[in-house]
């Protein structure tokens, strides 16, 4: 049986036009999301054939694998839910998601400073990748990450919270090469309800790294 399950897209695929086509959203989640899983969950099948007949010449591979897949299975999930058809704008706290916005602020000076950077670390990643916001439980600060492909140059513990898709099959239909102008236009259907409760439940679970002895 598998462990891991594609989840169901929570919005029909034109909910974010014009600024991800249904085209996009039925080949990303559909194909792209859908490889993942299955390479997660054959990835889980091969190291159990593994350790049954102790063939760990293959362990290097089958872990690297695993992460990646895995990975991409759960920054997808994630970044599903991070976008609305009825998202934009920022986190106010009228809005109920004050605690997010101070947050922001706190962590890097003013949602202006955070949207830039962000923005700057999805649009420059080399190859494919992510620029994601994760709740870091060391500091308890919020941190910009620029993930490369779905695991590499990330901090240890940090929670991601909103992640942008920079690898290409999130846009190039649309988009052609003007990644920079994708993610510009993400802005307008990132669901701040889902950031702040993604933050919230990151917050809760803060403590569980550096406990003292």
């Amino acid at each position: 049986m598998p462990v891991y399950t594609l989840p169901e897209l929570p919005y029909d695929h034109s909910a974010l036009a014009p600024v991800i086509s249904p085209e996009i959203i039925e080949l990303h989640h559909d194909k792209h999301h859908a490889a993942y899983v299955k390479g997660a969950n054959d990835t889980l099948e091969q190291l159990a054939e593994a350790r049954d007949k102790e063939q760990w010449s293959a362990l290097n591979g089958l872990e690297k694998n695993l992460a990646f897949h895995l990975s991409g299975h759960i920054l997808h999930s994630i970044y599903w839910t991070n976008m609305s058809g009825d998202g934009g704008g920022e986190p106010l706290a009228a809005d109920g998601v004050g605690e997010l916005a101070e947050a922001i602020t706190e962590s890097f000076g003013s949602f202006a400073g955070f949207k830039a950077q962000l923005t700057k670390a999805a649009a420059t990643t080399q190859g494919s990748g992510w620029g994601v916001l994760a709740h870091e439980p060391v500091s308890g600060r919020l941190i910009v990450e620029q993930v490369y492909d779905h695991q590499g140059n990330i901090g240890q513990g940090s929670v991601p919270i909103l992640v942008f898709d920079a690898w290409e099959h999130a846009f190039y239909l649309q988009y052609k090469n003007q990644k920079v102008d994708f993610i510009e236009a993400m802005w307008a259907v990132v669901d701040w309800q889902d950031v702040a409760r993604r933050h919230r439940a990151a917050k809760a679970r803060a403590d569980v790294l550096l406990l003292a002895p």
